[in-house]
């Protein structure tokens, strides 16, 4: 069973064509049998959805933490979306906070922008590839003299990287933290077995997991 902000998430993704199905090569030369960007909830009506959804999935963490961090760029709208989100549909007023990719000379200066991330810091972010991103991200942190306790995604592949682990495994094993995520590879196939679709397209992604799956 997928929970209701997940079925929402994936109903807005595959509208918004965040969420594609077919056959795409990857930059590691898999070929997956679905593809996913992030960049294509570019709607007032999708931003609403999406911020919706990452606050429920907060909610549903239990994650202990005081403020949120978006890395630059995608990180940035999805930061403010869920802070929102989380104002507006459960009544907590959360302070968040990003980071430039220059460090800024003039004004206030440095690469925080909002609130000092001196906290217990949930970092928001869309998908974790090779990690690098969010790897960054907790080093700034730790440099305000926050602390890392948790990584909140849209999607996790559940996909071996170079080694038996996957991206986001390694990033919870090295920094001891929980990387979660609004929906994964399972609720994926979850749905397609749950909806009428194409049984193929379906065959296709249980072979995708069975070949890379963690």
């Amino acid at each position: 069973m997928i929970l209701s902000y997940k079925k929402k998430f994936i109903k807005l993704a595959l509208e918004v064509g965040a969420l594609k199905f077919g056959e795409f090569k990857l930059k590691s030369g898999r070929i997956s049998p679905y593809f996913f960007n992030s960049g294509m909830f570019t709607s007032g009506r999708a931003a609403v959805i999406l911020g919706q959804c990452y606050a429920a999935a907060l909610i549903e963490s239990k994650i202990n933490y005081q403020m949120l961090f978006g890395p630059a760029y995608k990180g940035i709208p999805l930061v403010a979306l869920t802070s929102a989100a989380m104002s507006q549909d459960h009544n907590i007023d959360l302070a968040y906070c990003f980071n430039r990719k220059e460090l800024k000379a003039h004004g206030e200066g440095g690469v925080i922008v909002g609130k000092s991330p001196n906290q217990k810091i949930l970092i928001i972010d869309d998908v974790i590839t090779a990690g690098t991103a969010i790897r960054e991200a907790i080093k700034i942190v730790e440099v305000s003299g926050g602390n890392t306790t948790g990584v909140l995604l849209a999607l996790d592949r559940q996909e071996k990287g170079q080694g038996k682990l996957s991206a986001v495994q390694e990033v919870e094993k090295e920094f001891k933290i929980p990387v979660l995520s609004i929906i994964q590879l399972s609720d994926l196939i979850i749905h397609l077995k749950d909806s009428t679709g194409d049984p193929k397209l379906l065959n296709s992604l249980l072979a995708y997991q069975d070949e890379y799956g963690v």
